[in-house]
């Protein structure tokens, strides 16, 4: 469809003459010749872009740029006026102006700013579209990416979904891979049945196959009553276990028996309980060297890698950084009561300039930060933490060298600071239980 414009002007004859001129270029054009019966019309049917003229009998531009930013959506908007001064242009800039003008208006470069104020409208819209397309699609709604990268995957989950087979889920820390499951979940046949989740790494085996199995009354010291472990609870559904890779060998034996089986015995009983569930697996290590090594069993390896999901890094995937700042702009931007709309055009080259060694949780992480900072309608490079600001240059070659366990003080430093000194959120960036970075900050002096 053809863009939308209004031509807001009190003089007839310009408002005249670029009405026609814009109708030329084909956009669908109405004038107004004053802001109360524009504004009346944007309420019915919001326009793409708006030239607005500053003076105007009754209500000035500036109050009807304020009125048109109150109602949402993603009119953009060009003001005009008569006369000189930063001042005015300073003011409708903050206000959330497209751009700003100066009369007499040169239809040349009117028309440059129109078309890119309606392609920029159009590519919000577009990028909205093909998010809501894929959520459709795929069901994975809590996941954003447009890349072939990720197209492959949504495609692979959409196919495995409904079969009832396991998976193992293989990518770095903070790519999704508790997102992917999830949707494994919902769009399987097991949806309207219980989804666990377990953590299996920085827990004792007592305490793992306590959790997992559950236990008799009397089992061990403290067991007053009968519990079902999460295995049995999730009875019908779908077992999401989370850092397959870190369970220690004798429960990877138990866990491969229970998948053999498909029965458990609870910790102090005898009597076995069959299950009926899928297992789902996760892990950041690779596992087929860690066979190959011989930390997990080969056996148990092939049981959970039926079908292979492997979700790339962030930056794999560099051309969906602006899809996923938006999403995370406007969630928190609803999450904290914030005006915040977008990230400015420097803020999105810093975004996908930087490594992303903390992936999508860690971009989330810096635009959760920059939007509680933010006190305008674009999320600047200014919002950004400092080492996004400047790209980052080769390391002078008169660095000084130091011990690994310098370098690992000095990330782990480095990951609070930038976190706010959040221990769990530090702890999900640095990919180690929680208890172990209590350690580390005891041991570096850090806590």
């Amino acid at each position: 469809m053809p863009a939308r414009l209004a031509v807001v002007d009190d003089e007839s004859a310009a408002r005249k003459r670029l009405g026609e001129a814009f109708t030329r270029d084909g956009y669908l054009v109405e004038t107004f010749g004053d802001a109360e019966s524009f504004l009346a019309r944007q309420a019915e049917a919001a326009f793409d872009a708006v030239l607005l003229d500053l003076r105007l009998p009754g209500l000035d531009g500036l109050t009807a740029l304020k009125r048109v930013k109150a109602m949402g959506g993603d009119t953009e908007v060009v003001l005009v006026t008569g006369f000189g001064g930063l001042e005015p242009a300073i003011e409708a800039i903050k206000l959330g102006a497209y751009h700003f003008v100066a009369k007499p208006v040169r239809l040349a470069e009117i028309r440059n700013l129109i078309k890119a104020a309606c392609d920029k409208v159009a590519l919000g819209r577009a990028n909205r579209q093909l998010r809501q397309a894929l959520r459709e699609e795929t069901g994975l709604e809590s996941m954003i990416g447009a890349s072939a990268a990720m197209r492959g995957v949504f495609e692979l989950v959409r196919k495995i979904a409904p079969v009832n087979c396991n998976v193992l889920i293989q990518g770095a820390s903070g790519t999704g891979k508790a997102l992917v499951a999830k949707a494994i979940h919902k769009l399987s046949p097991r949806k309207n049945r219980t989804f666990v989740s377990f953590n299996c790494g920085g827990f004792t085996e007592e305490l793992i196959s306590s959790e997992l199995f559950g236990y008799e009354k009397g089992a061990f010291t403290g067991a007053a009553a009968t519990r079902a472990g999460l295995l049995e609870s999730a009875g019908g559904g779908t077992v999401f276990l989370d850092e397959i890779g870190e369970m220690p060998p004798s429960m990877q034996v138990k866990l491969l028996h229970v998948i053999q089986e498909r029965r458990i015995l609870r910790v102090g009983g005898t009597r076995p309980i069959d299950l009926d569930i899928r297992v789902i697996a996760a892990t950041n290590r690779d596992l087929k060297q860690d066979v190959a090594d011989g930390l997990f069993r080969e056996d148990l390896f092939y049981r959970l890698n039926v079908v292979n999901i492997h979700l790339p890094s962030l930056s794999e995937r560099k051309e969906d950084i602006p899809l996923l700042a938006r999403h995370f702009i406007d969630k928190y931007s609803l999450l904290f009561h914030k005006a915040v709309r977008e990230a400015s055009q420097q803020a999105l080259q810093a975004l996908t300039d930087y490594a992303f060694p903390g992936n999508v949780r860690e971009l989330e992480n810096i635009i959760e930060r920059g939007v509680a900072l933010c006190e305008a309608e674009t999320f600047g490079v200014e919002d950004l933490p400092c080492e996004l600001r400047q790209p980052a240059g080769p390391e002078a070659p008169s660095a000084p060298l130091v011990s690994l366990e310098q370098l690992e003080r000095q990330h782990i430093a480095r990951v609070l600071q930038s976190t706010g000194r959040n221990k769990s959120l530090a702890a999900q960036i640095l990919d180690v239980p929680r208890t172990t970075l209590w350690r580390k900050l005891k041991q570096f002096k850090l806590d």
